[in-house]
């Protein structure tokens, strides 16, 4: 199936809206993958918020009950978004926002502090300078390719 816009997909959806759909099911699978013991190391320790949550996604990244619903509910919302073309451009960019936010809140608050409610750790802190930059970059090229067709 063809459409009269040369950058969409042959379903019909453009590259931005099949970036956002793709983040929002990785964020999916990721935050149910932190309720999985073996999957989280230290499954015992997992509590509701802050930094005193044991529990480590692939015995890597520190989580708990909050940060994996977060997860599920950024999720949910790329999926929702990816199915508007603007909407699913917004989620890229705004979500890299979001995740640059907290990158910066990882750097700022100390890890053993009260105010690290989310939790973070140094591994988290580089995944979501990555993940901020990366969305960012994905919404702004591929909104750009699909402005510049447009015209």
């Amino acid at each position: 199936m063809t459409t009269r816009f040369a950058h969409a997909t042959t379903t019909g959806r453009t590259h931005a809206q099949t970036a956002a759909a793709v983040v929002g099911a990785v964020f999916l699978v990721v935050g149910i993958a932190g309720f999985i013991p073996g999957i989280t190391t230290h499954f015992g320790q997992l509590e509701l918020l802050g930094h005193r949550s044991g529990a480590q996604l692939l015995g890597i990244f520190d989580v708990s009950v909050l940060h994996n619903l977060v997860h599920l509910l950024f999720g949910v919302a790329g999926l929702a978004l990816a199915r508007r073309r603007d909407s699913a451009r917004s989620y890229l960019i705004g979500g890299g926002v979001v995740y640059l936010v907290l990158w910066v809140y990882g750097l700022v608050v100390g890890h053993d502090s009260a105010a690290n409610f989310v939790p973070v750790n140094s591994a988290d802190n580089w995944l979501h300078l990555v993940l901020g930059l990366g969305m960012v970059a994905l919404g702004v090229v591929l909104g750009r390719d699909e402005a510049r067709r447009r015209r």
